[in-house]
């Protein structure tokens, strides 16, 4: 892979989606680490804010077509959870969420997203 088409791999919004569907249908979540590897990539933190942008399309797709998001499949190594860019913006108000991003009752929220996206791309 030549360093532009790795680089482009990162907004590949297909390619980033068909993987995310993938771990839904298996019941898993992807670190960051693990969807820039499949990607092709190290971690680092220029790289996750970029594919953090493909994830955003990629949500804003799934919500108008009446899917669940596919972005809280993807989780820190460290805890479990999405960063703290997931819990922002409209999300946040969609959710209905004012609580913290970090600890038992965001983990709670999470599990439950989480298993939307594993109901309903499990089966398919």
């Amino acid at each position: 892979m030549t360093e532009s088409s790795s680089a482009n791999s990162l907004a590949d919004v297909d390619r980033v989606r068909a993987l995310l569907i993938a771990a839904a249908g298996e019941g898993r979540a992807l670190s960051y680490s693990e969807l820039l590897g499949l990607l092709g990539h190290r971690f680092t933190r220029p790289k996750m804010r970029a594919v953090c942008k493909t994830l955003d399309v990629i949500d804003e797709a799934a919500i108008a077509a009446g899917e669940p998001e596919l972005a809280v499949l993807v989780v820190r190594e460290s805890d479990g959870l999405p960063g703290q860019g997931w819990w922002g913006g409209a999300r946040a108000f969609v959710l209905g969420y004012d609580g913290p991003w970090t600890g038992p009752q965001a983990m709670e929220l999470i599990r439950e997203r989480q298993r939307l996206a594993f109901d309903y791309w499990g089966g398919r």
